[in-house]
């Protein structure tokens, strides 16, 4: 494994490029950090990552997830997370990579892969393991095509879909079928997940939650909390404080007006929400922030 897994460190070190983690290749991202870094805050959206180098820490809801080098990480469905790396130095360097996941190809797959209809339970909607080598393999060629451009459009589609039959077939693959099955458990959480992230200013009604998922509300809320870790109220939670911090960041104006536009009716209790979450009053926060590098407010 240790060949793979050099030549991915050095690709995504060739082809890092500081604060912007996107590539040529839309929806393949490389970050690198010669530091750990602080705590970020943001949203995961479905994708698989590999730790070339170093390690990172992922906090969804009550859960932690800890992975370094060698590992992949899941993200089945859109979750928000805090996150920071722990282990890096400028010698030996925070390497990764990420590709994001889509489900059609996914459910394409999906006729393929066995045992499908075995799979009962609703998985968290993150998960670590470690990677194996050919899916190793597999990430190498992906990277390699910013070398060549010219093959990109024909080999890009042969080589995701190998990583994507390694990860169905693999140990974290309940998670990817998931994804592709239009009637899952996840896919009906999903629902509701995309309702919050577009309406998160509006008063979250449970029962209309359960009703855009298709289940009662018990089974809703045993589901939602299966996926995510926390309830519907604390997703919202998050959302509207992730999104009013990016608001304060974009323009430090007036903190209340900020807190009223993302739902809060209360500028007290908006600030005491962010500070418990960020660990500090929105205006302060926020002039942290801009003196940071766009890594450290990045969440992989």
């Amino acid at each position: 494994m240790a060949f793979p897994l050099s030549e991915l460190q050095s690709l995504i070190a060739r082809h890092a490029r500081p604060g912007a983690p996107e590539t040529a290749l839309a929806g393949v991202r490389v970050l690198v950090s010669g530091m750990p870094t602080k705590t970020a805050h943001g949203v995961s959206e479905p994708g698989v990552g590999i730790v070339a180098q170093g390690a990172k820490q992922t906090v969804v809801g009550d859960r932690v997830f800890e992975y370094g080098e060698g590992d992949f990480v899941i993200s089945s469905v859109d979750l928000p997370i805090s996150s920071r790396v722990t282990h890096a130095t400028a010698a030996l360097p925070y390497l990764a990579c990420r590709m994001a996941l889509n489900p059609a190809a996914i459910a394409s797959l999906l006729l393929e892969a066995p045992g499908v209809d075995e799979l009962v339970s609703v998985p968290c909607g993150m998960g670590v393991h470690k990677a194996s080598a050919d899916l190793l393999e597999a990430a190498v060629r992906l990277l390699r095509l910013l070398d060549s451009p010219r093959d990109a459009p024909v080999l890009r589609p042969l080589i995701e879909r190998e990583i994507l039959w390694r990860l169905l077939c693999g140990p974290q693959g309940g998670r990817v079928r998931q994804i592709g099955l239009a009637d899952s458990r996840l896919a009906q959480v999903s629902h509701a997940i995309r309702h919050i992230r577009q309406h998160f200013a509006e008063s979250l009604s449970v029962d209309g939650l359960a009703g855009l998922a298709t289940m009662s509300v018990s089974s809703f809320h045993r589901h939602f909390r299966a996926v995510t870790a926390m309830t519907p109220i604390q997703f919202q939670k998050q959302i509207r404080l992730q999104e009013a911090r990016s608001r304060l960041l974009a323009d430090a104006g007036d903190v209340a007006a900020v807190g009223f536009a993302v739902g809060y009716d209360s500028a007290s209790q908006f600030s005491r929400e962010y500070s418990r979450m960020f660990g500090a009053p929105p205006g302060r926060d926020v002039a942290r922030l801009r003196q940071v590098t766009p890594l450290e407010r990045a969440a992989a």
